[in-house]
């Protein structure tokens, strides 16, 4: 009997830590979830975008004072810099989450975790150091950049389809502030989060003129900025707001189109330029392979080293012209 009330002792007690320990994880992920989940994360990224714009209103002020940095003294040394909110905004326009001070801290310590590598580890000049930590220094600036030129890539792609989302709720009735809110709602991201913040502006007070000018301001895109003054021409002077956006949306279909085109018919000037700025080193790591006497002159012998100094300068001004002829604006 005794046994007996000891094993059921026992298995009450592992059940009942069995049930507390699901309860603390389930907890634990309940609150990762309020704190990191995907609907947090989203409400985050609103309210860190609305609050970067340049507005100094005093019906938006109170909303848009964004740190630049955690720590007080970085932060108030960052406010005095010039052009830095720009700086801001193009972080902002990658949607990255970085702030200003992680981005300067981080082109710093790639900068000098270059120089340390070339200089210390690998015992090169000073000169080589210096090329070393300016190329690892700007890396960060390069991913930030590559974000941002795909986040707005995508936010162009998406638009003929919102401004036909925005021209089918006109037509049904809706408001254009309604039309903004379903297309933010229903359309994918980056774009939808755009139009919310947009739509929140207004809801907060904001004019519709200043709503859509910061929705310029945080997407720099001349599509974007056709629909914005296709908008503000039409509250001013009044028209059908229904045709406008139905015509700009086929226009920019249009322009895509030529611009897809463009890009098809450039590919060969493109492979080409390519092809003539990476050949050089192909066929001087080659040489190097078969013959490493005969290449080693050029970084052993002062004339060598002269002579890779000038073709380097010239090969890069070559790849800038090359860029430019390939390079075709619609």
């Amino acid at each position: 009997m005794l046994k007996t009330l000891a094993g059921n002792d026992f298995l009450i007690v592992t059940v009942l830590v069995f049930v507390a320990i699901m309860l603390a994880l389930e907890s634990l992920y309940l609150m990762w979830r309020a704190q990191k989940g995907p609907e947090a994360r989203k409400f985050h990224n609103r309210l860190r975008v609305l609050t970067a714009v340049r507005d100094i209103t005093p019906e938006t002020q109170l909303l848009k004072q964004r740190l630049l940095s955690d720590l007080p003294p970085l932060e108030r040394r960052l406010q005095s810099l010039p052009r830095v909110r720009g700086l801001d905004r193009f972080l902002l326009q990658s949607d990255v989450g970085w702030s200003v001070s992680r981005l300067i801290l981080t082109c710093i310590a790639a900068a000098a975790g270059g120089w340390v590598v070339a200089v210390s580890v690998a015992h090169q000049s000073q000169l080589v150091g210096a090329v070393a930590a300016a190329v690892l220094g700007v890396i960060p600036i390069w991913y930030v950049s590559l974000k941002r030129e795909k986040r707005l890539k995508k936010i162009e792609a998406q638009l003929p389809d919102a401004l036909d989302l925005i021209t089918r709720a006109l037509r049904a009735g809706h408001a254009f502030s309604s039309g903004l809110k379903m297309a933010g709602e229903e359309m994918a991201e980056p774009i939808a989060a755009e139009l919310r913040i947009v739509h929140d502006e207004v809801n907060f007070g904001v004019s519709l003129e200043q709503a859509l000018t910061h929705l310029s301001d945080r997407v720099p895109l001349t599509d974007l900025r056709y629909f914005v003054v296709a908008v503000l021409i039409q509250r001013d002077s009044g028209g059908n707001l229904t045709e406008v956006l139905g015509n700009l949306s086929r226009l920019v279909r249009e322009r895509a189109k030529l611009m897809a085109k463009v890009k098809v018919l450039s590919a060969e000037g493109r492979l080409s330029a390519w092809i003539l700025a990476i050949m050089p080193f192909a066929l001087a790591g080659l040489l190097n392979v078969m013959n490493p006497s005969f290449m080693s002159r050029l970084w052993t012998d002062p004339i060598g080293i002269s002579m890779i100094k000038y073709l380097l300068v010239m090969m890069a001004m070559g790849v800038l012209v090359l860029r430019r002829i390939v390079r075709i604006r619609v």
